[in-house]
């Protein structure tokens, strides 16, 4: 099983540019299965989870082909099967996404329960309460959603108990097929969801409200190919700005979009890195100063965003004074904590949803084991700033969500290593 090993120690510098958002395309590529025509997806990340997608869509019939500018081209016409199989939804949580296309084009669908990391509870029930109001009938059994809407999806109105991006996702694609108009209340605003809903804009839907608490779709009989790419990966942009903070050093991103980073970059300014933002490019700098303690409180965009919670307790661990973090969305998302200590962190953990950290001079190099995607870059960070050389176990984690990152890390000055 493959490693990390990171000697630490040196400011990160340099410049990099910024993959394909793996949040963004996930829901894409589930999108395109509401066609017969090819779509094309550019900009795609290289991951493990996007490869499990593309599989996924395999398996249900569908037609994928990469060409040599890696752009990915899925013909969904004629599938064979409409059922997406425990073996490949249990290790990614967005194969759930077909869910959704499947019912509206096919008026059927058998979708195992999801995976995907064990940050904690994180119910499909919105998705099927909406898919029910949309006039499908659903039934769960044997760890499978199996629903059916023999005479199709009917808009509606569908008010979600939660702000749920997975189901503002699924329910978002159902609707885009259903017959007349259908209103998405309390939706999920995050970046991700306005670049789910230009692309099906780009198939020939009809919507409008993506990004904001309500989504209206009128139906459509049918869906057309297109070409579609990508956003920048506002969480990849955001773990490399955060590492380079943390050793003291300074990077330019480009291919990136400053407008969906506007929380981490205010609490990375309140930390002493100076900021300078283009149309496709931001800079830090921390001008060799260690970083000052900021508190954090996650939550739904545009507040701060859970997944780069992990990264910014590492550069708190080595902050200048006392930070507190709360965890509001996911009630499991502190499993790094422990493994953070071992570096020499000094963290506690009061209760599920919040940790107090106290900085410390220095970070010492310890063999730390990833337990999910968000927390083992957080290990990354705390490596490249620590003393001595850090090996990091189980880094296929990593490898979900970070399109090599050893070798980025390299670019920039990083001594990391992939080691078996």
């Amino acid at each position: 099983m493959d490693k990390l090993s990171i000697t630490g120690g040196a400011q990160l510098r340099g410049r990099l540019r910024v993959s394909g958002a793996k949040n963004a395309a996930l829901p894409i590529l589930a999108g395109t299965l509401l066609t017969d025509e090819p779509v094309t997806i550019s900009n795609a990340p290289h991951l493990h989870d996007v490869t499990t997608m593309l599989e996924l869509l395999g398996c249900l019939g569908a037609q994928v082909a990469v060409d040599e500018k890696l752009n990915v081209e899925v013909t969904a016409k004629n599938l064979t099967e409409l059922l997406a199989p425990y073996e490949l939804v249990k290790t990614m949580r967005a194969s759930f996404l077909v869910l959704g296309p499947l019912v509206a084009k096919y008026g059927a669908a058998e979708v195992s329960l999801p995976g995907g990391c064990a940050i904690g509870s994180r119910p499909v029930d919105q998705h099927l309460k909406g898919l029910e109001a949309l006039g499908a009938a659903v039934e769960v059994k044997d760890g499978y959603v199996k629903a059916r809407a023999a005479n199709g999806l009917v808009g509606a109105e569908v008010y979600m108990d939660l702000v749920t991006v997975g189901g503002t996702e699924n329910l978002m694609m159902a609707a885009c097929l259903a017959k007349g108009t259908t209103r998405l209340h309390n939706c999920a605003c995050e970046p991700e969801i306005v670049d789910l809903g230009n692309f099906l804009a780009t198939l020939g839907a009809d919507i409008s409200g993506y990004g904001t608490p309500t989504i209206e779709i009128h139906g459509v009989s049918k869906m057309s190919g297109g070409q579609h790419r990508i956003m920048p990966d506002r969480i990849e942009a955001g773990t490399y700005l955060i590492a380079a903070a943390a050793t003291g050093g300074s990077i330019k991103l480009v291919d990136v979009d400053a407008r969906t980073l506007g929380a981490l970059l205010e609490k990375l300014q309140q930390a002493g890195a100076q900021i300078t933002v283009g149309d496709d490019w931001v800079e830090l700098d921390m001008h060799g100063a260690r970083p000052i303690a900021v508190d954090i409180e996650t939550s739904p965009y545009p507040g701060f965003p859970t997944d780069m919670q992990a990264q910014f307790m590492a550069l708190n661990s080595i902050a200048q004074g006392t930070s507190t973090i709360r965890e509001n969305i996911f009630e499991n998302r502190f499993m790094h904590v422990q493994e953070m200590n071992r570096l020499g962190a000094n963290i506690e953990l009061h209760g599920h949803s919040m940790a107090v950290v106290h900085g410390v001079d220095e970070l010492r190099a310890a063999p730390v084991m990833a337990t999910d995607l968000r927390a083992s870059s957080s290990l990354v960070i705390a490596a490249l700033a620590a003393q001595g050389t850090t090996t990091i176990d189980r880094i296929y984690h990593i490898d979900r969500g970070y399109e090599t990152i050893e070798e980025k890390l390299q670019q920039i000055g990083g001594a990391v290593q992939r080691v078996s």
